[in-house]
């Protein structure tokens, strides 16, 4: 085998190495767009909710589930206060009915006669 086919055999490998990482790249760079395509699709789709999810929260009504990710946490330390306070106090009345029909004596406490 002649000398320059060596050369022309290495030339072919690189440029096919070439062309192989050209379209590794082209490859590599499309598939970057699309994932920041998506991206993009998903922040305008979650700052299109949170500004609703907000308006919903500020509402005296239960919440959507999960908006307590957009809450602040003085609001979601308030509601969980005060939602907390209302299941005591249904518990409490619901004793106090629950000793007046067995007629039992009622505590001072269950009262609010302190």
């Amino acid at each position: 085998m002649p000398w320059w086919s060596w050369i022309l055999i290495w030339i072919a490998l690189v440029a096919l190495s070439l062309l192989f990482y050209v379209l590794l790249g082209i490859r590599l760079y499309r598939q970057v767009m699309a994932v920041l395509k998506d991206l993009g699709a998903a922040g305008a789709k979650l700052g299109h909710l949170a500004p609703a999810v907000a308006a919903e929260a500020e509402r005296p009504t239960h919440a959507l589930p999960g908006a307590a990710v957009f809450a602040s946490p003085a609001r979601m330390r308030h509601d969980y206060d005060a939602s907390k306070s209302s299941r005591k106090e249904n518990r409490r009345q619901r004793r106090v009915q629950r000793k007046y029909l067995r007629g039992q004596p009622q505590s001072l406490r269950d009262l609010d006669l302190r």
